[in-house]
């Protein structure tokens, strides 16, 4: 089955804080979802430079988006949420938009691990993020 774009994009609209933050839908295979966010004063801290917690949104909705797959591919599978979540912050974004890339490292049928890479549109790599999901019974 492919995936629908439209439809997963329809479904995570209803993720207010992450669309109120700009974060986009890119791409989806099953293999990486992209996702970005263009840099703004609205995301910026006290010091000037971009907040945390904006850039753990894009993360978090990144590995959402791709640990909640299976809602879309027709599986009998309930919501994937978070369940344990690490990021490191490695370096300060220098472009003018952020982009995260996702990939799976382990996928049973209640527990996932996920990898969330986030970089700036110059490509500097600004962090790095594990989710661990939980996939609740329907």
């Amino acid at each position: 089955m492919e995936l629908d774009i439209e439809r997963i994009r329809a479904f995570f609209m209803k993720d207010r804080f992450a669309t109120n933050a700009g974060v986009v839908i890119d791409s989806v295979t099953k293999e990486e979802v992209q996702c970005s966010m263009p840099i703004t004063s609205e995301h910026l801290n006290a010091a000037g430079t971009v907040q945390g917690g904006a850039i753990f949104t894009l993360a978090d909705l990144t590995f959402g988006v791709h640990s909640n797959l299976r809602l879309f591919l027709g599986e009998n599978a309930g919501i994937t949420v978070g369940q344990s979540i690490s990021i490191s912050y490695l370096a300060t974004p220098k472009g003018k938009r952020l982009i995260a890339r996702s990939v799976c490292l382990s996928s049973g049928r209640n527990v996932s691990v996920y990898r969330v890479e986030v970089r700036d549109d110059l490509g500097n790599f600004i962090a790095d993020m594990r989710g661990n999901g939980f996939t609740k019974a329907v």
